[in-house]
């Protein structure tokens, strides 16, 4: 038996990947990761500060042979939600119907989530099991963002093995239309007050510069 737990990042980093390190000269700088434990195994305040500001997600599932299926998720910001230290909720908007990502929970609960930040250039890698929840209201009604407009058909549960976050490299910043119109009304309203301030300005000195007229 091991004196010691695999650290964390084994769940990512598997003979074959430590084989791909080595052979390419970088398994020197996880080995000293490994050392430290690993990845991060349970939510951090940080971490839930960033699912309270993302909108979009990437979730990945595979079938019980292995076939890989990526869906995106989106929705107002927060809406994927902790709701303890190693469990993340969201509810599951009715879509295409076609129910892959279901379908292959059903059979095969290992699951990735990668968690996108465009505007401020960050991502995040969590690695877990996914289950779906059918028929618990009240859980779907805590699960469900206020006000959002969509139909929601079950509550989807992530169990979070290990999480770690990515660095900015390639990553396009894009930026979300709602805040760039809001920018823009700013701008606008200032530009509209300082055109006034200035014709203001002007016909203060145009009232200075006209003489008094005679008696």
């Amino acid at each position: 038996m091991p004196d010691h737990a695999p650290p964390s990042s084994d769940i990512a980093f598997t003979p074959a990947v430590k084989a791909a390190q080595a052979a390419r000269g970088a398994r020197h700088l996880y080995a000293r990761m490994e050392a430290r434990g690993g990845f991060h195994t349970r939510l951090t305040p940080d971490l839930v500060q960033f699912l309270g500001e993302i909108d979009t997600a990437y979730l990945a599932t595979a079938s019980a042979d292995g076939q890989p299926y990526v869906q995106h998720r989106g929705g107002p910001k927060g809406f994927i939600r902790a709701l303890d230290e190693e469990t993340l909720g969201f509810a599951d908007f009715s879509g295409n119907r076609q129910y892959v990502t279901v379908g292959n929970a059903s059979e095969n609960p290992k699951a990735f989530l990668f968690l996108m930040d465009y505007a401020h250039r960050r991502r995040i890698k969590i690695w877990g099991e996914l289950r779906a929840e059918e028929g618990d209201a009240a859980l779907l009604a805590q699960l469900m963002p206020d006000g959002y407009g969509a139909i929601a058909e079950r509550a989807l549960l992530f169990r979070v093995r290990a999480w770690d976050v990515n660095c900015p490299q390639h990553i396009p910043q894009k930026i979300d239309a709602a805040l760039v119109a809001a920018a823009l009304h700013d701008r606008d309203a200032r530009i509209a007050a300082l055109e006034a301030e200035v014709a203001r300005l002007r016909s203060l000195v145009s009232d200075a510069g006209t003489p008094a007229s005679a008696d």
